[in-house]
């Protein structure tokens, strides 16, 4: 009988650069773009992070979306007005090595399928810079949305994606990177009724993309950014998730995580069902009442401010930590030790831009996420390693799949 050593694998913890936009102020920023750079990899240092995931998006002057309608209406940490050069490459560097912090990948969120030919030109000439700048950081992999063209339906964006998506994906190819997909459906992203505005919101829209990728000789370069308040959004639990991918024999499609959490509010639901309600509002007139879809029905949780509630968890209410992380371990495959677990702040009662008041807030967050990890990382070696090499059953049923 072997005897199996305990030696548990963890994920590196990150923070997407989005959560405090106004670290350096605007002005500062404009001048010296790669300035706020600086200043996060620091406050990531403060923090306890062991990664950075860099914010990219339109400048304010640039973007087509009216700030006040923006969930993250400044969140260009990476400033990509003038292009990204061997020297920016060299600053950034120096300053991710002086706190002793790296770099997970680029995160530019935005509709790659916009239904105006300009505007999506604009956005995937834009898309084509972060993939310049990733290359010259010597990050692997950009993490992004698909989107939608509200003029087509679900069925005909998905020749929308084959025609003008995978082009990009060949670009990434070519310069060696993996695009990962963010699952949000974006409810808010319309005034119109659509709730699913980006159509990579869920394990089968995932399995159509990447067999068109397949087809393309792209496969390699489309992935996912598995986000788990998106899933509690869709009525999905992560067990069950992974379970399904491993069940249809693309166990390797998430590539990545936001650890983010949502908190339904069922008197919302009640009222208004999964979906959202759009009506008795004038979105026209306040495009940010369209998120109104989404914030009727619950509310983000950044990780560890939510109380710990197990029947939530078992009616797919909330974010069940401990098991979301057993299950990546025990469902997908993954490099445990070269997964980032990125930890995104949108939880609104907490969300201040205030770096001193944020960062005791992100600190107890992001050790939180660690623990989580630790803690599952010792089950799973102790369950999976050490006690079978030795003929010892594991105890109890634990959660299971579709039984929710």
């Amino acid at each position: 009988m072997a005897i199996r050593s305990f030696s548990p694998s963890f994920m590196r913890i990150g923070v997407l650069t989005a959560a405090l936009q106004e670290l350096t102020p605007r002005k500062v920023r404009d001048r010296d773009p790669d300035r706020a750079i600086e200043d996060w990899a620091a406050f990531a240092r403060d923090v306890g992070a062991d990664r950075m995931q860099l914010s990219a998006a339109l400048h304010p002057s640039e973007s087509d979306v009216p700030p006040e309608a923006m969930m993250d209406p400044v969140a260009n940490t990476l400033d990509l007005r003038k292009p990204f050069t061997r020297e920016r490459a060299k600053r950034v560097h120096a300053a991710l090595d002086a706190n002793r912090v790296g770099l997970s990948d680029i995160a530019y969120f935005d509709n790659l399928l916009h239904d105006d030919p300009g505007l999506r030109n604009r956005k995937h000439d834009f898309m084509r810079r972060v993939f310049d700048a990733a290359e010259l950081l010597g990050v692997r992999a950009v993490c992004g949305f698909v989107g939608r063209n509200q003029k087509r339906s679900l069925e005909q964006n998905l020749d929308d994606f084959r025609e003008s998506f995978v082009p990009l994906l060949k670009e990434a190819k070519a310069r060696k990177l993996v695009y990962r997909v963010e699952q949000c459906p974006m409810p808010g992203w319309t005034t119109s009724d659509n709730f699913h505005n980006n159509i990579a919101y869920a394990p089968g829209p995932w399995i159509a993309l990447w067999r068109i990728c397949e087809k393309a000789g792209v496969g390699a370069q489309f992935r996912i950014h598995y986000d788990p308040s998106h899933a509690i959004l869709m009525g999905q639990d992560t067990r069950s998730l992974f379970q399904y991918l491993r069940d249809e024999g693309v166990p390797f499609l998430i590539g990545g995580f936001h650890v983010k959490g949502q908190v339904i509010d069922a008197k919302g639901v009640s009222a208004w069902g999964y979906g959202g309600q759009t009506m008795g509002r004038d979105d026209a007139r306040a495009p940010v009442n369209a998120w109104k879809k989404q914030t009727v029905l619950c509310e983000h949780e950044l990780p560890g401010t939510a109380r710990h509630d197990p029947l939530a968890y078992l009616q797919n209410r909330t974010v069940d930590w401990l098991d979301h992380q057993l299950a990546a371990r025990e469902l997908l495959e993954l490099d445990v030790a070269e997964t980032d677990l990125v930890v995104e702040h949108e939880y609104g009662p907490a969300r201040v831009q205030d770096r001193e008041k944020l960062k005791p807030i992100l600190a107890g967050s992001i050790a939180f996420t660690r623990k989580i990890d630790e803690a599952a990382a010792c089950m799973w070696a102790l369950q999976n390693e050490v006690l079978p090499a030795q003929g010892i059953r594991v105890q109890g049923r634990g959660r299971e799949a579709y039984r929710s």
